[in-house]
């Protein structure tokens, strides 16, 4: 197969395919579209033709309309239902100690792995620490890694509160990872420039998606950093030969339910005009 297939009975010859494409790869005008001449190294496979085409007329070698589930108008959100949803958006710290079945969290997953990445590289993997007691005996690893740090560079520790949590942990308290029943970590080539973005933006939206499906979640960033930084806990996660982490996540059962929205900063906006910024115009 070419590149891309445009059935002529369905073409409109709308060039909406060509208005779309990210790198302007397809020759359109009065005629069925066609592939520019460099579109076979250059196209990386978004699926913008195949997914903006209103007749499904445009068959890309990656993709198929009939491959790609279609749009439900029923389903969008109104623009008051969007603003609730995110700004309703809590960190969960708090956990039921039930698990989540694991189907539930291979599609959540699923669905935070549509986030956009550089170049469509899609360099996100995910490892999902399922079992709960295996989570404590990780995150007694991490506490491990800051008594350490507060040995070895005690104003890093005290700066982001290592002594405090370490405390805790000796009381019975897990700071690190809450007690969730799951963690679940993104990880990359380290050498992927596109890497970092990517996984920031899969786990921002797997937090979205949790929510949604009535579970919680929350960065675990004293997990992520020790993942990142103590070898034993590296050789423990067994990582591919090159791979690091780019964030971890809790994710559970909510314990309690949020009923407000609690205040937060207002926006800071400078809006720029005329080559330079209007002060009087800043939020």
């Amino acid at each position: 197969m070419s590149l891309f297939v445009i059935e002529p009975s369905k073409c409109r010859k709308d060039n909406i395919c060509v208005a779309v494409c990210p790198l302007g790869i397809i020759e359109g005008g009065d005629s069925v579209p066609r592939p520019a001449t460099n579109a076979e190294e250059l196209c990386v496979g978004w699926g913008h033709c195949v997914a903006a085409c209103p007749t499904g007329a445009l068959s890309h070698r990656a993709m198929t309309p009939e491959q790609c589930a279609p749009i439900k108008p029923e389903l969008s959100l109104t623009a008051g239902q969007a603003e609730q949803f995110l700004l309703g958006r809590r960190s969960i710290r708090a956990y039921r100690g039930d698990p989540v079945d694991q189907a539930a969290l291979a599609r959540i997953i699923g669905t935070a792995s549509a986030g956009p990445s550089g170049h469509n590289t899609q360099p996100v993997e995910w490892l999902v620490i399922h079992n709960t007691s295996e989570v404590r005996r990780l995150t007694g690893m991490v506490i491990d890694w800051m008594r350490s740090m507060i040995r070895q560079r005690p104003d890093f520790a005290k700066a982001i509160l290592l002594e405090h949590v370490v405390s805790k942990w000796e009381q019975g308290i897990d700071a690190v990872c809450r007690s969730a029943p799951h963690v679940v970590l993104t990880h990359a080539h380290k050498d992927n420039m596109m890497a970092p973005a990517a996984c920031t933006i899969a786990l921002a939206h797997l937090e979205l998606a949790a929510q949604a499906n009535g579970l919680g979640a929350c960065w675990a960033g004293y997990f992520d950093v020790a993942a990142r930084y103590w070898p034993p806990l590296q050789k423990e996660l067994g990582l591919p030969e090159g791979h690091t982490s780019f964030g971890a996540m809790m994710v559970g059962y909510p314990k309690y339910k949020y009923y407000r929205i609690p205040l937060r900063r207002q926006a800071r906006i400078s809006w720029k005009y005329s080559g330079k910024k209007n002060p009087a115009l800043s939020s």
